[in-house]
């Protein structure tokens, strides 16, 4: 087999990277082995270490790359809307929803990451998660621009309702902490 262009090596590197980021939320980053994102990216093992140095290298960027879709997100949440406020109410409804709360895979990197994030010492996860939280949160800013105490506070509320919400997904409490903190939100 010859060697790959470095087109297609960047063709394999944002593969691993979009199965580890799909895998990582859903799953958990100590739950998912390097082996395990390689295959789902169609790629061996062995190759892991042309790409990244480490399996912590793997998760920052991950981490960010889901930071940068949701991203992308909510500039067409805010496009489709006519005000920012308006685009904040509308994410809102659809974050603290079932099928939200159902889809961990494609969901919220700070509920799919913040876990196993609390528990490194890896610098580069710390900061690549700490980045895209403050991003997050200043979105969800009144100004849209700059986070504050109440989008901190409204960031935390909707995060850790999530969490709740699918810890206890097989029970009618999950749906009970969704509409609530949707309530407490709106007020």
């Amino acid at each position: 087999m010859g060697r790959v262009s470095r087109v297609e090596a960047q063709t394999h590197r944002d593969e691993v990277v979009r199965a580890a980021s799909h895998m990582f939320r859903e799953r958990g980053v100590q739950a998912v082995s390097v082996a395990e994102v390689m295959a789902d990216a169609g790629l061996t093992h062995g190759g892991f270490y042309r790409h990244f140095p480490s399996k912590d290298a793997l998760v920052a960027e991950a981490a960010g790359s889901a930071f940068g879709a949701m991203g992308q997100r909510l500039a067409e949440v805010d496009a489709s809307s006519d005000t920012h406020p308006d685009a904040v109410s509308r994410f809102l409804d659809g974050y603290l929803s079932v099928e939200n709360r159902d889809d961990a895979a494609n969901g919220c990197p700070t509920t799919g990451f913040g876990p196993d994030v609390a528990r490194t010492d890896d610098a580069a996860v710390r900061a690549s998660f700490a980045e895209g939280v403050e991003r997050f949160a200043a979105w969800l800013a009144d100004d849209g621009e700059t986070a504050d105490a109440e989008s901190l506070a409204r960031l935390s509320t909707m995060v850790g309702a999530l969490l709740l919400s699918r810890a206890t997904s097989t029970t009618a409490l999950s749906e009970r902490i969704l509409a609530a903190a949707r309530d407490s939100l709106r007020r």
